[in-house]
């Protein structure tokens, strides 16, 4: 018999309400989570009483869905959802039911909801109300839907992404009613809004199996909601680094990355710019020459339409454009590479290029590894002797400058920069003394502009 431990403040909300004379019960996911062994993140809980009468048991209420029968709990800072059993209308925009009805009957409720494993319902005084065999597809770690694939589907699209990310993050197979219908319906999902996509997007590519984004891809949905994908899934790459199409490599590089929601879309976009550059030389090579830049601006038009945060975007964008950097194995030109991707990404850097590594050539990779084990050392010796890295790290600033009879204007700069193209040569330099000395060398020379953007070694695969 299956026992769920239900946490005091949920099981306190089922007690009022069966003290009460009504049904209730904690279900879907926080029962799929449980028998699994898994931590829930939410307990919500259905019930036979009417919005109205769950808001008149209880002190604080929030009227978090109250037309679709749910209203949030609040017991502290905690909020339960507690819904009424419900039955819905029609569905007209992929979503929301027109209108819904209430019922008494929990069989009624649990047969609208999405998939099986997510239709259990659960009380101590009932045990688990299993009507559709949530728990036989749990024990062989299946992804069905309840009733009729294409009716769920129907209702919200949305749960065409939903399924493959749960596969990914529970590592289930997609029945194959389901997968069919998610074929024929995935045009659906240009429909659902773009934030909608992001969230499940997102929690599909930090599961433990990112590179089941393949099953969006074989099942159309990246044709709908990404198809810059399809176009790298096709993408030769005859050379000597590569034995995989870019976008086999793409799938190899997210599963090589740890689970964060920066670096896996890092992954996913780092190569989509190698449609655009692809050359083939007489020998029959491949080549993608500047690759990065275009993905980098692939990747923010698709982050642009997916309405991802900026920070997000910046930080995702800094990378795509920067992972085929491979600066010479030096102080000064890993010096050089961190200040133009940012000593605060460098380390994230490092992460992409190792996951970058790991998607190539067997027989490239040793080679390549030796190399980032040199490179990752020269950088521990770096952070570790608190080398400088910005103008901001410089022990002099624009206001000493201004002490020592410097104007205000763009010669400030011009000084400020040619002083840390000083200290990236030679790290020593930064000390005060030193760098007044050497602003009034060169502001006597005629200050002229220096730049310290120069680009380390970039390999062209």
């Amino acid at each position: 018999m299956t026992y769920i431990v239900i946490p005091e403040k949920a099981e306190k909300i089922l007690d009022v309400l069966h003290r009460e004379g009504y049904e209730a019960y904690v279900v879907g996911g926080c029962v799929r989570d449980s028998i699994l062994g898994r931590t829930p993140g939410d307990w919500d809980i259905t019930t036979s009483a009417s919005p109205q009468q769950v808001k008149a048991l209880f002190a604080r209420t929030v009227d978090t869905g109250i037309e679709h029968g749910t209203v949030t709990v609040m017991d502290g800072k905690d909020g339960f959802e507690v819904t009424t059993y419900r039955i819905d209308g029609v569905y007209e925009d992929c979503r929301h039911p027109k209108q819904v009805t209430f019922t008494r009957s929990l069989t009624e409720d649990l047969r609208r909801r999405d998939f099986t494993i997510n239709a259990m319902a659960y009380s101590h005084e009932t045990g688990l109300v299993d009507e559709f065999g949530g728990l036989e597809d749990l024990k062989n770690k299946v992804i069905r839907c309840v009733g009729d694939a294409k009716e769920r589907f129907t209702e919200d699209a949305l749960r065409m992404m939903r399924a493959i990310r749960f596969a990914a993050q529970l590592g289930f197979t997609l029945d194959e009613s389901a997968k069919e219908a998610i074929r024929e319906m995935a045009d659906a999902l240009a429909q659902i809004s773009a934030e909608r996509i992001q969230v499940e997007l997102i929690k599909l590519l930090i599961s433990p199996r990112p590179h089941w984004f393949r099953l969006a891809y074989e099942t159309g949905i990246t044709s709908v909601i990404m198809p810059q994908f399809d176009r790298i899934m096709v993408q030769r790459q005859n050379n000597s680094h590569h034995i995989y199409t870019t976008g086999e490599h793409t799938l190899v590089a997210l599963r090589s990355i740890p689970s964060d929601r920066v670096l896996r879309l890092t992954m996913l976009f780092h190569d989509m710019g190698k449609p655009e550059v692809v050359t083939t030389s007489e020998d029959g090579k491949d080549h993608f020459k500047g690759h990065a830049i275009y993905s980098e601006k692939i990747a923010l038009k698709i982050m642009q339409d997916l309405k991802f945060d900026r920070d997000t975007m910046r930080k995702v964008c800094i990378l795509v454009r920067n992972h085929s950097l491979y600066p010479q194995l030096s102080g000064r030109e890993v010096r050089r590479c961190a200040y133009q991707i940012g000593p605060e990404l460098f380390d994230s850097f490092l992460m992409v290029k190792r996951a970058d590594i790991m998607a190539h050539n067997p027989d490239v990779i040793p080679g390549k590894l030796d190399y980032l084990r040199e490179l990752e050392r020269i950088w521990l010796d770096i952070r570790t002797h608190g080398d400088c890295l910005s103008q901001k790290e410089l022990h002099i600033t624009g206001n000493d400058l201004i002490a020592d009879g410097m104007q205000p204007g763009p010669e400030l700069g011009h000084v400020l920069n040619y002083l840390l193209e000083q200290v990236l040569d030679s790290p020593e330099k930064n000390d005060h003394e030193t760098l007044l000395a050497m602003s009034r060398a060169y502001r006597e020379n005629g200050c002229s502009d220096v730049s310290v953007e120069r680009k380390p070694a970039v390999d062209n695969d």
